[in-house]
């Protein structure tokens, strides 16, 4: 019998342990190039300023590594990102002109001293490094077509928020009141199906056909959200101005908690579509008679058993003032629980 074995190949081990890179690091090293090639790295360096006490060797770019880092790893967690991490400090540090990784507390730290000042100027920064950018040939052709052959341009207003638990503490009048570390950021407030104690919200503005992001607003609690929907209206104008696009080909997709018409004073008189939840207009005699009438369509979708039928009231005075708005009423016929409060 002949042997199929290569001589000329030979395998060494070892028991000691090496780490293998991480599945990311490629992507953080061609995003580091990237931005380094629009000098955006050098712009945050100069342009954004944050000054304390005891700040020691660290500066703001330091910090700005980290996290873009943690972004792109996908880690549940930043100490599983510090882990991984750990045995390739130097080398990922290096890619961004830097020479120590700081660590996890100091991170914390910075992050609990930053003041709005610098979030405001990096958030302008990526903003206008976006706008600076003219979109490519397939990103101009993108759109949503209607019916009548008109192209609109969709843009994404998502509120979202998220649930943090906290652990019961014993009080006391011996005792010193509890501090929370969560408190600057995150407060009571609707929690949703989410269990939790306290919550933090966020929304997010993305030109849906692009996924380009335009920028992202939080705050404690429930938020502010009239004032982050006036804020993303301001961005979204901003965009619209640098790629020249129409204003009334614009179409402000919002999330459920604007679903009043309310919303509709703060959007600066572009077109929306939004799914409602003050369902005191249901009660309006002009609904309450298209309801009565024969439905406009009927339909279904392949993952659900329910049939919903639309009803297309087309002039309906909605919100402060009395402006005119299309509403489609969706209905199904009733399960055999009653739905929860709201639905």
């Amino acid at each position: 019998m002949e042997s199929i074995a290569d001589g000329s190949i030979i395998v060494q081990t070892s028991c000691q342990s090496v780490p293998s890179t991480p599945a990311w690091f490629g992507e953080s090293a061609l995003m580091r190039q990237h931005l380094r090639k629009h000098e955006v790295l050098s712009t945050i360096a100069e342009r954004v300023r944050f000054s304390r006490r005891r700040f020691g060797h660290y500066e703001v770019i330091d910090f700005v590594a980290v996290l873009l880092g943690y972004a792109i790893s996908g880690e549940h967690t930043l100490e599983a990102f510090y882990h991984r991490l750990h045995p390739f400090a130097c080398t990922f540090m290096a890619l961004f002109g830097r020479e120590r990784l700081p660590a996890r507390s100091t991170l914390s730290r910075f992050l609990a001293s930053l003041p709005p000042e610098p979030v405001e100027a990096l958030r302008s920064l990526f903003l206008s490094d976006l706008l600076a950018r003219p979109l490519g040939t397939e990103e101009q052709s993108a759109g949503l077509w209607d019916r009548s052959g008109n192209c609109w341009w969709v843009f994404d207003i998502d509120g979202t928020r998220e649930a943090a638990r906290q652990r019961a503490l014993p009080q006391s009048p011996e005792l010193p009141a509890p501090q929370r570390r969560l408190r600057p950021l995150c407060a009571p407030g609707y929690t949703g199906r989410k269990r939790g104690e306290v919550v933090r919200s966020r929304s997010t503005i993305l030109q849906a056909h692009t996924h380009q992001w335009l920028g992202s607003v939080g705050g404690a609690g429930n938020g502010s959200a009239w004032e982050e929907l006036r804020r993303a209206v301001t961005l979204i104008q901003r965009y619209l101005l640098a790629h020249r696009l129409p204003a009334e080909r614009v179409l402000l997709r919002l999330d459920g908690q604007y679903g009043t018409g309310v919303t509709l004073s703060d959007v600066a008189g572009l077109p929306v579509i939004m799914r409602g939840k003050d369902y005191q207009v249901l009660s309006r005699t002009e609904i309450q008679f298209r309801l009565s009438l024969p439905p406009d369509q009927q339909f279904s979708r392949p993952e659900s058993a329910y049939v919903r039928t639309l009803y297309d009231c087309p002039d309906v005075a909605v919100g402060p003032g009395g402006p005119r708005c299309r509403v489609v009423v969706a209905t199904h016929p009733a399960g055999p629980r009653k739905a929860p409060g709201g639905r």
